[in-house]
């Protein structure tokens, strides 16, 4: 990945903390040449959710911070909101981040539909599953048709990368990090992905 990630990373904490503050820490400081980002530390008892959720340990405002997060940030940087010229000039903008955007429509619409050195599953257990799914040309289909809308659609500024991994929380906090995936895209692709946690 290029160094140039930090750049969208940046841009994608500075919208996203103007629409979210209480979801997204703050930027003190950015250095294009250095990719450097200076920002707000997020303090213990802030863990990744992905630890927390494995070990099955439940955040009851999660839901709801979450939900305000994304309606903030999608409806407030979509053309439901912006004007037709605030709406492209960011998109142009969001438009330089091909490599990371490259990397999703591998990762999440090409290589597990097929034999790839990055496919990893439970052998010999899950054999039989990772080969149906190779062998299904209707999924392949739906897939190629989800893979298209995430790739000409320009709804709103997207997350990119909206797992749990990217958030942090407490039982009183939850933090939004790592947008370096962030482009304008499918309102749905972050919801979605959130969701499917």
């Amino acid at each position: 990945m290029t160094k140039e990630r930090a750049y969208f990373e940046y841009l994608g904490l500075k919208e996203e903390g103007c629409l979210s503050p209480e979801y997204v820490p703050e930027v003190y400081h950015f250095d294009r040449t250095m990719s450097l980002i200076g920002m707000r530390y997020l303090e213990p008892p802030h863990i990744i959710l992905r630890k927390e959720s494995t070990a099955r340990i439940e955040y009851p405002l999660l839901a709801e911070h979450m939900a305000d997060f994304m309606a903030k940030t999608l409806f407030f940087t979509s053309l439901l909101f912006r004007t037709t010229s605030e709406h492209k000039r960011d998109v142009a903008e969001y438009c330089g981040n091909v490599e990371l955007c490259r990397l999703t429509k591998q990762v999440v619409f090409s290589d597990p539909y097929k034999f790839s050195q990055y496919n990893h599953w439970t052998s010999p257990y899950l054999d039989r599953d990772a080969e149906a799914v190779r062998e299904d040309n209707l999924l392949k289909l739906e897939v190629a048709e989800l893979k298209s809308k995430f790739c000409e659609r320009a709804h709103a500024l997207i997350h990119g990368d909206l797992h749990t991994g990217s958030v942090m929380v407490t039982r009183e906090s939850t933090q939004v990090i790592d947008p370096e995936f962030a482009f304008y895209g499918p309102m749905g692709f972050d919801i979605g992905a959130f969701l499917e946690i």
